[in-house]
């Protein structure tokens, strides 16, 4: 079987993204979690899947302020283990923490508003993890787009649930929540646009004046 072809970029974020995990891992077996490790393993996971999130959504923005195609290869990963780690939180919160004890969980969801909304996070991406690739995307046409510009949404409920279930020091959180919307606005198709032709612009005055340096140059000549 031929195994795909890894750019280093993609390299870097598939082991990148189980750094956290293993990490996970490695503090349970040496009793480095918390005193609380249920706790700490569900804080570690969420934090994780909404970091990896924020990364899959400002791929697209840095292509257009960069032009650096080979982004544009990496967002699914990115997206698809963002969704892996709301997976184990969702697992680690209803399992762990609860048992699967549906009277409790239930309970949990209604009084606990930060689990609702962060219910309602993980329900948004599943449908988007699900139909990620180009088979869906051909079958879903475009309605394909449509669909996947809930990840936005997702985003904005997940910043919700993390500011709620913290409580205290939400200086984090908000950060999370600033790059959201921010990512949101440089998504807007003027705001797209514009940018794209300063790059392009920059881009030919930078080979004009590469140009003229180089036919400036005096050419040396060789002594008999």
């Amino acid at each position: 079987m031929k195994l795909p072809r890894f750019t280093f970029l993609q390299w870097a974020v598939h082991i990148g993204s189980w750094i956290p995990l293993a990490v996970i891992v490695y503090d349970y077996f040496q009793g480095k979690l918390t005193a609380n490790p249920i706790q700490d393993i569900t804080y570690r996971t969420g934090k994780t899947a909404l970091l990896l999130l924020v990364l899959s959504l400002a791929v697209t923005p840095a292509n257009t302020l960069f032009g650096y195609k080979p982004l544009i290869r990496v967002r699914r990963a990115l997206g698809l283990y963002a969704f892996m780690y709301v997976a184990l939180h969702f697992l680690v919160f209803v399992g762990l923490d609860y048992g699967f004890d549906l009277g409790l969980l239930k309970d949990a969801l209604f009084e606990k508003k930060y689990a609702l909304v962060g219910l309602a996070s993980g329900l948004i991406l599943l449908p988007l993890a699900i139909t990620s690739t180009r088979v869906w995307m051909a079958r879903l046409g475009r309605k394909w787009k449509r669909l996947h510009n809930l990840v936005f949404l997702a985003g904005v409920l997940a910043v919700i649930h993390y500011i709620w279930s913290v409580k205290l020091d939400i200086r984090t959180p908000l950060d999370y929540g600033l790059a959201v919307v921010l990512l949101l606005i440089a998504r807007l198709p003027l705001l797209r646009k514009n940018v794209s032709n300063l790059r392009i612009q920059m881009m030919g005055r930078m080979r004009k004046l590469r140009s003229k340096v180089l036919i400036q140059q005096p050419v040396a000549h060789r002594t008999p």
